[in-house]
């Protein structure tokens, strides 16, 4: 049996937006303290035990969160054409993210984003 390491890793962002055609008080710009749990899995570990170091993990994420960090999100490129809803920011971190840490020995697999304590959306593509 292949060994499947599982790694997480959270950090979190704030920022505004509006959604667009939405029908109800969000239509209005409003903000969020968004939290970022990312997920990666690796099938190997390197010379020293780690499949890889958390810090490459946070950097990435931070890297990525720091583009939204006291934004508002409607003016950025990403979200030019389309809403940034949970589930649009979510996608758009999952594939930031992925570009810088994807390798042979690990893939990011989820990324799950906090719009509340109590509501979240989890991204992921199939044929993980």
């Amino acid at each position: 049996m292949a060994a499947r390491y599982q790694l997480k890793v959270v950090s979190d962002f704030a920022s505004a937006h509006t959604l667009r055609d939405y029908p109800g008080a969000c239509s209005r710009m409003h903000g969020h303290n968004w939290k970022v749990e990312l997920e990666a899995v690796a099938t190997q570990l390197d010379n020293i035990g780690m499949a890889v170091d958390f810090k490459v993990m946070k950097q990435a994420a931070r890297e990525v969160s720091d583009e939204l960090d006291h934004r508002y999100l409607n003016e950025l490129d990403a979200f030019k054409e389309i809403n940034p809803t949970a589930e649009n920011i979510a996608a758009y971190m999952y594939k930031e993210i992925s570009a810088r840490i994807n390798s042979a020995t690990i893939k990011v697999t989820a990324l799950t984003l906090w719009e509340t304590e109590r509501a979240c959306v989890r991204y992921s593509e199939e044929n993980e």
